[in-house]
C-alpha cells in the first residue's frame, strides 16, 4: 500500500547517488539551451556571458563588452530600453516577435539578476521565431489577396458611373470596411426607367467576403432586369425575394427600391428588412418613411407592399446601409437619429452631403463595416434653367371627338415651348397615335401629359384599362395595328406601364437637339 503522507518525512533517501540542483554548473545548463541566452550587467549593460546558441546565431561577444556598443543585435531588437526598464522595476519584461536585420525574428524575455557588486544584471532570453513570423506573414499576405480581390469584384459590381435623370441630382458612395474587416455585400443603382422616371435601390447581402460580393452582383443584375419590366416596388422585391433563395438560401439581404416620378413629385418605394429612407426637407426638418418594411430578402413567405414619401423640389433625400449607423454596444436607432441630426444641418451637392454624412457618422478607412450611401436632390428651379422644365395635361372627355381636341392641345403647347417646326409636328403626330390607340383600346378616365425638360420632350397618355399595348407586324390589308410600330419609328423610344388602380401609360420620348 503507498505510504501515508506523514511518512515520507521519515523515510530515507533512495540513494546517495541523487545529484542537487547546486551539482550542475549553471554555465553548462545555459550552453545546452537551445534557446539563445545573454546575461548583461551594470547600467551600460556590459556582456558577462553568451550560451553557445546565441554565439552561433549572433556571433560571440567579448565579456565585459557594452551591449549598446559590442551587441547590434540588441539595439535591432529594441532590448536596451527594456534592459533598462528592468533593471529599474525589477520585473520581467518581454517583447513578441522582434525582426533583426537579416530577416530572423525573436521573441525576447529580460529577468532581473540580483548582481549587488555590479549595479545588478539582466538575464536576456531570446528565442528564434523565425519560422512562425513567416508563415505569420504569409497568411496575412493571403488574407490582403484574399481582401483585395473581395473589394475589385465589389467595386466592378458597382455601376462605374450613376445615370443622371433630369429632374434629380444623385450621387453615391462606396466604402469598404478597413483591413481587420472583410468586405461585404453593400450595393447601390439607379436606372432610367422612362417618361421621367427613376428607379433607386439600395441593398446589403449579409455576408463577407468573394461570395457575398458575387450574390450581390446576381442581384444588382436582376434588378436591373426587372426594373426593365417598370413593375411597382412591391414586385420588384417580391420577385427579388425568390430569385434570393434561388441563388444561396444561406445568404440573406436586405433591399430597398424606390421609384420617382417627376409628374407626382414623391417616390413609391418597397422596402425588405432595411433601414427607412430619410428625406430632409427645403427648411432643414427631417423625415423618415417608417412603413411598409417586409422582411429581408431570401426568407419568402411574404407579400411585400409600397407606401410612399413626398419628395417635393428642394427636398433631399438618403439611402443606405447599415454600416453607416450601426455601432458596437449602440441601438441602431441611436445610430439613425444621428443621422437625421447630421442630414439637417447638410448642404450642398449630393456629392458634398455624402462626404459630410460619412464624417458626421465617424466612418473613416478603418471604420469595421461597409458602407453605401445614395443621395438624391429634387432641386429648386428658378430663373433660366426653370423655363427649360414644363408641363401640360389635358383631360380626354366626349369620346372620339377628343383625338382631334389632344392634337390641338399638343400642337398649341409645343408651339408655346418654341420648339421647332419638325419635332412639333413629330410631337402632334406621337399624340395623335397615343391618343388613338387609348380611344380604341382603352377605358376611361383617360388623360394626356406632355412635358419638357432640358434634354427630352415626353408624351404620355393614361387610361383605365390594364392591357399593355405590343409592337406587331401588321399586314398590308390591316387597318390597325400600325400605332405603335409608327411611335417606335418617329420616337427615341416608348413604353407602357401599369398604373395603380387598374389602368396603363403609355409614353414616347424625343430626344432634344444641342
Amino acid at each position: 500500500m503507498p505510504a501515508a503522507r506523514g511518512e515520507y518525512d521519515q523515510m530515507e533517501p533512495l540513494s546517495d547517488d541523487v545529484p542537487a540542483l547546486e551539482d550542475f554548473s549553471v554555465g553548462e545548463i545555459l550552453g545546452r539551451l537551445p534557446g539563445l541566452v545573454a546575461l548583461v550587467y551594470g547600467s551600460e549593460h556590459r556582456v558577462a556571458y553568451v550560451n553557445d546558441a546565441y554565439a552561433a546565431a549572433f556571433g560571440p561577444r567579448p565579456a565585459g563588452t557594452p551591449a549598446a556598443t559590442g551587441c547590434p543585435e540588441a539595439d535591432e531588437l529594441g532590448l536596451l530600453p527594456l534592459m533598462d526598464q528592468v533593471l529599474r522595476s525589477g520585473k520581467p519584461r518581454t517583447v513578441k516577435s522582434r525582426r533583426t536585420q537579416d530577416g530572423g525574428s525573436y521573441t525576447v524575455t529580460c529577468l532581473p539578476v540580483d548582481t549587488p557588486r555590479h549595479g545588478g544584471g539582466v538575464l536576456v532570453h531570446a528565442a528564434d521565431v523565425t519560422d512562425h513570423a513567416e508563415a505569420a506573414e504569409r497568411l496575412r499576405a493571403s488574407e490582403r489577396r484574399h481582401r483585395e480581390t473581395a473589394v475589385t469584384l465589389q467595386r466592378s459590381l458597382l455601376p462605374q458611373e450613376l445615370e443622371q435623370p433630369d429632374d434629380l441630382r444623385i450621387a453615391a458612395t462606396y466604402q469598404p470596411g478597413g483591413t481587420d474587416a472583410a468586405v461585404g455585400g453593400d450595393w447601390y443603382d439607379v436606372i432610367t426607367l422612362g417618361a421621367g422616371r427613376t428607379a433607386l435601390v439600395i441593398g446589403d447581402v449579409m455576408g463577407r467576403g468573394v461570395r457575398a460580393a458575387a450574390v450581390m452582383g446576381q442581384l444588382r443584375t436582376a434588378v436591373r432586369a426587372y426594373a426593365r419590366l417598370d413593375l411597382a416596388p412591391h414586385e420588384v422585391l417580391q420577385l427579388l425575394d425568390g430569385l434570393a433563395a434561388e441563388i444561396d438560401a444561406s445568404q440573406i439581404a436586405t433591399c430597398v427600391y424606390a421609384v420617382h416620378d417627376p409628374n407626382e413629385g414623391r417616390l413609391v418605394y418597397a422596402s425588405a428588412g432595411h433601414l427607412p429612407i430619410l428625406v430632409r426637407d427645403e427648411d432643414g426638418s427631417v423625415r423618415r418613411a417608417e412603413e411598409p418594411t417586409g422582411p429581408p430578402l431570401g426568407t419568402g413567405g411574404w407579400l411585400h407592399s409600397s407606401g410612399t414619401i413626398a419628395l417635393p423640389p428642394g427636398s433631399t433625400a438618403v439611402l443606405y446601409t447599415d454600416g453607416l449607423v450601426e455601432r458596437r454596444r449602440e441601438d441602431i436607432d441611436e445610430g439613425v437619429a444621428a443621422l437625421e441630426r447630421a442630414l439637417a444641418g447638410a448642404t450642398g451637392t449630393p456629392q458634398v452631403v455624402c462626404d459630410r454624412l460619412l464624417r458626421a457618422l465617424g466612418v473613416t478607412a478603418e471604420h469595421d463595416d461597409d458602407v453605401a450611401v445614395l443621395v438624391l436632390q429634387h432641386p429648386s428651379r428658378t430663373g433660366p434653367d426653370a423655363e427649360l422644365f414644363h408641363n401640360a395635361a389635358l383631360e380626354l372627355l366626349g369620346g372620339v371627338e377628343a383625338a382631334p381636341r389632344a392634337r390641338a392641345f399638343a400642337s398649341g403647347v409645343l408651339s408655346s415651348w418654341r420648339f421647332p417646326t419638325e419635332l412639333r409636328d413629330l410631337g402632334v403626330l406621337a399624340t395623335s397615335e397615343l391618343v388613338g390607340n387609348s380611344l380604341q383600346h382603352g377605358t376611361p378616365p383617360m388623360r394626356l401629359r406632355l412635358r419638357r425638360t432640358d434634354r427630352r420632350l415626353i408624351i404620355e397618355v393614361t387610361d383605365g384599362d390594364d392591357h399593355l399595348p405590343r409592337r406587331r407586324r401588321a399586314e398590308t390589308e390591316d387597318e390597325a395595328g400600325r400605332g405603335i410600330s409608327i411611335i417606335a419609328t418617329i420616337a427615341s423610344s416608348w413604353g407602357s406601364r401599369r398604373t395603380p388602380g387598374g389602368g396603363k401609360a403609355v409614353w414616347c420620348e424625343f430626344a432634344l437637339r444641342d
